[in-house]
């Protein structure tokens, strides 16, 4: 299942700096381009509440 790309353009990181999310279509999740925390991607609807949220590497760029 895949998101709309509209969808994907407002959707942002819940956190105080809502940064832009990148969509991993085949994990279904959604990972905070700033704060990298992957939010899970339930029955085709994004969570996107902290408590949910499974926290990435410290730095976003680096690899998990």
């Amino acid at each position: 299942m895949t998101l709309d790309a509209k969808l994907l353009e407002v959707l942002a990181c819940p956190d105080e700096h809502h940064a832009p999310l990148t969509y991993d279509a085949d994990a279904q999740t959604l990972t905070c381009t700033e704060c990298a925390r992957v939010f899970p991607i339930r029955d085709g609807i994004p969570v996107l509440l902290l408590d949910e949220a499974v926290a990435g590497p410290k730095n976003p760029g680096d690899a998990a």
